[in-house]
């Protein structure tokens, strides 16, 4: 098994102690930046200038997770923010490969996200673009949510089909994970683990090795 990364989700992190969270957190692989727009989830959340914050604060790898609608729209400002993996929802834009050849181009990573109710098969025609497919195991919009069992099978499945395609691709999930379930949801084939609430807690993230110490890996 390759190395389990660790995602910490800064939604769920203290605004006002920024620093500090990411202080806190310091060792882990990268940070999970969710940025939503109100209308593509029920939720809003940071813009660009939240990411190059986090990109000064900190020296790990940036994920921005766009929960927005046509985020081809507005990939300039995020790569030019710092981010070093954009995720884009196949829901949210009938345009995936023009917002793909964009990163491409400009040497950032590719993520592609999945809602719990989007089959796999929706990425056959982009399979070989896909450097990390983060499938959601919560409707996403909001932290807290209790993670959705069946999403258990869709992982392994997930998993199966990088296996089988010796792709090199990280399959990350998020939405729910804890330490209850972590091993579970690893088990299945996770490889990177978003988490917010069971991270930043009460004590934003002061006691985050406690967590990683439940994951596998």
């Amino acid at each position: 098994m390759s190395k389990i990364k660790i995602a910490p989700s800064i939604l769920a992190a203290d605004p006002l102690n920024l620093g500090k969270a990411l202080q806190n957190i310091k060792e882990a692989d990268l940070l999970h930046l969710d940025i939503m727009d109100g209308h593509f989830v029920p939720n809003i959340s940071m813009g660009p200038a939240f990411v190059e914050a986090c990109k000064r604060g900190s020296d790990l790898p940036c994920e921005t997770h766009l929960m927005i609608e046509h985020p081809e729209n507005f990939l300039g400002d995020f790569i030019a923010a710092g981010s070093d993996i954009i995720t884009l929802h196949v829901e949210s834009t009938p345009h995936i490969f023009r917002g793909i050849q964009e990163l491409r181009a400009n040497d950032v990573g590719v993520g592609v996200s999945l809602n719990p109710g989007t089959p796999l098969s929706v990425l056959d025609s982009i399979w070989e673009e896909i450097d990390l497919l983060l499938l959601m195991t919560v409707n996403p919009g909001f932290g807290g949510q209790a993670f959705i069992p069946a999403m258990l099978k869709k992982i392994k499945e997930a998993r199966d089909l990088i296996d089988s395609r010796d792709k090199e691709m990280e399959l990350a999930v998020d939405g729910g994970v804890n330490a209850g379930n972590v091993r579970e949801i690893v088990s299945a084939g996770a490889r990177v683990i978003v988490a917010g609430s069971a991270i930043f807690g009460d004590d934003n993230g002061a006691d985050w090795k406690k967590f990683r110490e439940k994951v596998p890996g």
